[in-house]
C-alpha cells in the first residue's frame, strides 16, 4: 500500500480501468491530514 496514486481525468471524470478502485484506510489511529492536489496538464 502507498500513500500516493496517480489517475487520468479526461473530460471531467476519473480514468479507472477494469477493477481498479481507490480506498482509503486508516490503521494508525486518527491524526490532522494533509492532502495535495497536483494538477498537470493543459
Amino acid at each position: 500500500m502507498g500513500r500516493e496514486v496517480v489517475v487520468a481525468i479526461p473530460n471531467g471524470k476519473l480514468d479507472f480501468g477494469l477493477g481498479e478502485q481507490i480506498f482509503y484506510g486508516e490503521f494508525d489511529g486518527r491524526r490532522n491530514k494533509r492532502v495535495l492536489v497536483k494538477v498537470i496538464g493543459e
